[in-house]
């Protein structure tokens, strides 16, 4: 009898052992006193499993073993799924309080970016976005951690959450870059082998930067910005010797691509490992830092003594430099023609309106 029960008996794991218990009883005629004194425990303990009240323990498992000839094992997994049971039910009561939490994040974005997952149910969707940052539940959620410096067009109001979230994608991306420990001199060096990338197409630099950058301890990964995160880099420290630099292709064209991609690597050079360095920032002291992140990319890109010289084919009369010297003097020092471009409408030395044809037009595989 007891082999035909433990054979076919499938448990419902919602409901509490105390029940299989009960019908066990109820199927071989023993009343629960009876059970009680087979198995040397009191009435009450037996009445309290069986209404559920007390939990099985390995103790009690190994004693009905012995008495119902029913495994320990087959006990302890119905204790353990009822349990698993109310704690999940307690769970998604719980996480039921969160939804507008959910609200605040572009879900469907990240779904069709493939971030995510999609759920029709709401919590399922909470769950998902939960597993995305790693954290138990909206409760341990903190905005501090993704966010300390901003390089913020004072056009727009970026969500921090949309912010968080594009941050969060880089973070995953890197965990799949093996990178040496981080080397400052070693670094050094892959920038001057970047800046000659300058001169490659996306299916060559893209590659060879992540190359080159990891070999120095950095992970340099590419994530298409979210809608309202107006991000175009991100500079911080995942480990002590790992850094991260993020880019969005935010601006498409090769000259702010990389501006940004020197202006982030000298966050890294130049600035602490516990910031994190995003868009524009509204202190003092970040401004400072994004300063001098920017005169780095821009001396990098184009050295002072080189920009002077970049100046002096500016003709005198109001004209504009031709398009013919610009491409000469990039060739010259090496650099996309694109870059001398932004960089001399930037120094108002040519308006924006012109020289655009020698920028390149960066875009992702999927546009």
């Amino acid at each position: 009898m007891a082999n035909t029960l433990r054979n076919e008996y499938q448990p419902d794991i919602v409901s509490p052992p105390g029940e299989t218990l009960r019908e066990v009883l109820t199927t071989i005629g023993m009343t629960q006193a009876e059970l009680a004194e087979r198995v040397g425990r009191p009435k009450k303990t037996i009445s309290e499993i069986i209404n559920g009240k007390t939990a099985i323990t390995p103790e009690t498992a190994l004693q009905l073993e012995r008495v119902l000839a029913i495994s320990a094992g087959f006990w302890l997994r119905r204790e353990q799924h009822y349990r698993e049971s109310l704690a999940r039910q307690q769970d998604e009561d719980d996480l039921a309080t969160h939804l507008e939490w959910l609200r605040e994040f572009p879900v469907k974005e990240m779904i069709a970016k493939g971030w995510i997952s999609g759920f029709r149910d709401k919590i399922d969707q909470l769950k998902e976005v939960l597993r995305f940052f790693a954290i138990n539940s909206p409760d341990q959620w903190d905005a501090a951690n993704f966010s300390a410096s901003f390089r913020r067009s004072n056009a727009y109001q970026a969500n921090p959450a949309s912010v968080a979230a594009w941050l969060r994608a880089g973070e995953l991306a890197a965990q799949d870059i093996y990178c040496q420990r981080f080397n400052a001199e070693t670094f050094r060096e892959a920038l001057t082998q970047a800046r000659r990338l300058t001169l490659e197409g996306p299916e060559v630099f893209v590659p060879r930067l992540q190359e080159i950058c990891a070999d120095a301890g950095v992970a340099v990964v590419f994530i298409p910005e979210l809608k309202k995160t107006r991000a175009s880099g991100a500079t911080r420290w995942l480990t002590s010797e790992k850094a991260l630099i993020q880019l969005s292709l935010r601006y498409k064209t090769n000259d702010h691509f990389w501006f940004t991609f020197f202006h982030e690597a000298g966050h890294i050079l130049l600035h602490g490992k516990r910031e994190v360095f995003l868009e524009e920032a509204d202190n003092s002291t970040a401004n400072l830092k994004e300063q001098e992140a920017n005169q780095f990319a821009a001396d990098f890109l184009i050295p002072r003594h080189e920009m002077t010289r970049l100046r002096e084919l500016v003709p005198r009369d109001g004209l504009y430099p031709s398009l013919e010297s610009i491409e000469d003097f990039a060739r010259e020092i090496g650099i996309a023609p694109g870059i001398v471009v932004g960089r001399l409408q930037h120094e108002n030395l040519l308006p924006f309106s012109h020289g655009n044809r020698l920028k390149i037009t960066l875009k992702w595989a999927d546009e």
